[in-house]
């Protein structure tokens, strides 16, 4: 346990982050509701507790050092942690709260059909979802775990396979004007890819006996708007099948040609390997792996596992 010396008051941090945020003592003090002696007072505890400078005085103003500039980044950190601590224990008072990071077209149309058996099965769990693209550093974050696309690639974390990809070209109807007669002619067709994948069509292509082929294509970051413009024929999309089930069943989107091919990568859940691990995402986890609501939705779990 750290010192006691070493934990400043809450009082003394929220001034000099509100200092550091809004430039001005005068600034800080009218958001905190305080006079500026207020204000001042409270960082000179701080610094006779930290034993080092924090601000100087530059033409009647208090500009913070370059290490208390550093230094209020990181109390930043902390303070949006015991923030989020606070509110998750206002939303569930008497159970635990799972704070989960996914993708936006997975948690739209994987995760969020599946969501309800996992709230039944475990009504003392409040789940909390927020997007993420990219993998990021969980310290800093409340996040107690991610979903992942890709590879076994996300530094400091423990994964567990949800399912691997296939995905399969599609456009409108009214795109495919005559029929095709092979994979090669979908190269004279406008084509969609998602800026994050740039390499699908190219491995699609070399899946039909078509090597080497990096076709020009119209950029989307994110599937769900991709699908909406191959709808509305703007070109061939490459699209995971779990997503594009609906689209196909309503025939707003066809085969262009094919069927489905294994994509490059899987879904992982992943968390914190160094982290404790809280009793909401064991719960998650074991829901999981026992079937994760398996026939609830597109794409169902099929042995999940654990990857140590």
């Amino acid at each position: 346990m750290l010192p006691r010396r070493y934990l400043p008051s809450i009082a003394s941090l929220t001034a000099l982050e509100a200092l550091e945020r809004l430039g001005t003592a005068s600034a800080a003090a009218a958001e905190l509701s305080l006079t500026q002696g207020a204000v001042s007072r409270q960082i000179q505890l701080l610094e006779g507790q930290l034993g080092a400078p924090l601000v100087a005085r530059e033409r009647q103003r208090l500009v913070l050092t370059p290490a208390a500039r550093d230094y209020v980044a990181e109390v930043r950190k902390a303070m949006k942690l015991l923030s989020d601590a606070s509110l998750a224990l206002r939303a569930n008072p008497s159970g635990g709260t799972l704070h989960l990071s996914i993708l936006p077209a997975f948690g739209m149309h994987w995760l969020a059909p599946r969501l309800a058996g996992f709230a039944a099965g475990h009504p003392e769990v409040t789940v909390n979802l927020s997007t993420r693209l990219r993998p990021f550093d969980f310290d800093g974050t409340s996040f107690d775990a991610a979903i992942h696309y890709g590879r076994e690639d996300w530094p400091g974390v423990t994964y567990m396979k949800l399912m691997e990809e296939e995905v399969i070209a599609l456009a409108a109807p009214a795109l495919l004007t005559r029929p095709l007669t092979g994979a090669a002619d979908l190269l004279a067709l406008p084509l969609l890819q998602l800026e994050s994948r740039m390499g699908d069509w190219g491995r699609w292509f070399a899946s039909h006996d078509l090597p080497g082929q990096r076709p020009p294509a119209m950029l989307f970051d994110q599937f769900a708007t991709m699908a909406q413009a191959a709808v509305h024929g703007m070109g061939v999309a490459l699209l995971p099948t779990f997503l594009a089930a609906g689209d196909l069943a309503s025939g707003r989107l066809v085969p262009a040609w094919g069927g489905a091919v294994a994509a490059s990568g899987a879904y992982y859940l992943v968390w914190p390997a160094t982290r404790p691990e809280r009793a909401p995402l064991t719960s998650f986890r074991r829901w999981l792996a026992a079937g994760g609501g398996a026939g609830e939705g597109p794409g169902a779990v099929a042995g999940a596992t654990d990857i140590r």
